[in-house]
């Protein structure tokens, strides 16, 4: 059987250095990959039990909507219910519309993967300056 026997001389010095680099970089993406994951399942997390509460939200602001209306339209006198389903109705269209574009608006504003993003982009002025 051959034996490895490690090589001596000025080539030694060269591999040992493309090795650290090779390890180094390795650790680095090792690590911001680790960091990707565990931020992408808080946001998982986040994004589910955040869709379960505007569920909620919705569906209890829409009988409650729907009980306001049937309480309005029956407290006004019967030549005004027809104006009166009229304006809350164009007042539940123009909330809608307002909470729509808020809504459009901020998920613009994403923070999806912040800090890995941020992290990536210190690695790679670190690796540019040397």
């Amino acid at each position: 059987m051959a034996e490895h026997q490690p090589s001596h001389g000025p080539g030694k010095g060269v591999i040992n250095i493309g090795q650290r680099i090779v390890t180094t970089l390795v650790g680095m993406v090792e690590t911001r990959v680790r960091l990707a994951v565990v931020e992408l399942e808080a946001e998982k997390a986040n994004l589910i039990q955040m869709l379960l509460m505007v569920g909620l939200t919705m569906l209890f602001t829409a009988f409650g909507l729907m009980s306001l209306m049937v309480l309005i339209i029956w407290a006004v006198d019967a030549q005004y219910r027809l104006m009166a389903i009229g304006i809350t109705t164009g007042v539940l269209f123009g909330l809608a519309l307002i909470f729509g574009l808020w809504t459009l608006a901020k998920s613009r504003r994403s923070t999806l993967l912040s800090a890995t993003r941020r992290e990536l982009s210190e690695d790679r002025k670190l690796l540019e300056d040397e």
